[in-house]
């Protein structure tokens, strides 16, 4: 993975500080040109690794990226699925079967199951998971995709079910079906970490917020300080600046001197701050020794 990738939440009206400057920047990026600008000015500062959500504006970029492969020879996307909102407006518009049956293939072998919540609910949770997978993979045909996300909105849900099944079915997913390293983004670290190990997901790689006030750390920096020492895992770290609330520099110095730390994604709207982030980075991370 590389060091520093590029987020998505700017694009889509999320800002964990600011409603207003949220509306703000989906007003903006309507325009599906104004987003491709921000993406050029990343990808021109070397940050080539673009984590996403599968949002259908994301498939438009996709399309952009495929049609002109020499422009984005480098280019790499990071899916996290399942995008929340787009799945709960089609269980309000269509209900829970009627939501499946919009994002399965028509040609499923699984859709008679659908008639019925009994054979849904009782039979092929394992098949119906992988097929939404694949569904959501769709718009990332061609493109390099070496880490897949489950996000943090599922990931959270299925440890407060205690459904640890689901991480094994992704997980196995992911590396059969598509060759890539499954990623788990989680808002509980060190619990996420405790059921991975149980399940036998050695080394995984997990994204959580990271930063140095704990800003949206269930369970205190302390437990994430311990894990990043103590655990086996692969740590992607976002919010590391907790939404603005800690000065850049001081908050890369921070997050870049935390053990076992493998990358940092992070939001911007101007080539002004991706360059800014990206120098504090390659200051502050000491190059891997070879």
């Amino acid at each position: 993975m590389d060091r520093l990738m590029f987020g998505d939440n700017q694009f889509f009206g999320v800002n964990h500080m600011s409603e207003e400057k949220a509306r703000s920047q989906q007003m903006r990026f309507q325009d599906l040109g104004a987003i491709m600008d921000v993406l050029d000015a990343a990808y021109d500062e070397g940050v080539t690794t673009f984590m996403c959500t599968t949002h259908d504006r994301v498939a438009e970029i996709c399309d952009l990226v495929r049609a002109d492969q020499q422009r984005y020879a480098r280019m790499e996307f990071f899916p996290c699925m399942p995008y929340a909102h787009k799945y709960a407006n089609a269980m309000t518009e269509d209900g829970p079967l009627g939501a499946l049956r919009r994002f399965l293939p028509e040609q499923s072998v699984f859709s008679a199951a659908l008639t019925g919540t009994k054979s849904l609910a009782g039979k092929d949770i394992d098949g119906i998971t992988r097929l939404l997978i694949d569904a959501e993979m769709s718009m990332f045909r061609g493109l390099r995709t070496p880490v897949v996300f489950l996000q943090n909105v599922v990931v959270d849900l299925l440890l407060g079910l205690g459904f640890d099944e689901a991480f094994v079915i992704f997980a196995d997913h992911v590396r059969t079906k598509y060759d890539a390293e499954p990623g788990f983004i989680t808002m509980n670290l060190p619990r996420l970490l405790d059921t991975l190990d149980r399940l036998g997901i050695d080394n995984p790689i997990v994204c959580s917020n990271i930063n140095k006030i704990g800003f949206r750390m269930p369970g205190g920096l302390e437990a994430y300080e311990t894990a990043l020492r103590d655990r086996r895992f692969r740590a992607i770290a976002m919010s590391v600046f907790a939404s603005g609330a800690i000065p850049p520099e001081e908050a890369i110095d921070w997050v870049c001197a935390q053990p076992n730390l493998e990358s940092i994604v992070f939001g911007a709207s101007s080539r002004r701050n991706i360059a800014s982030t990206k120098a504090l980075v390659d200051k502050s991370w000491a190059p891997v020794p070879r």
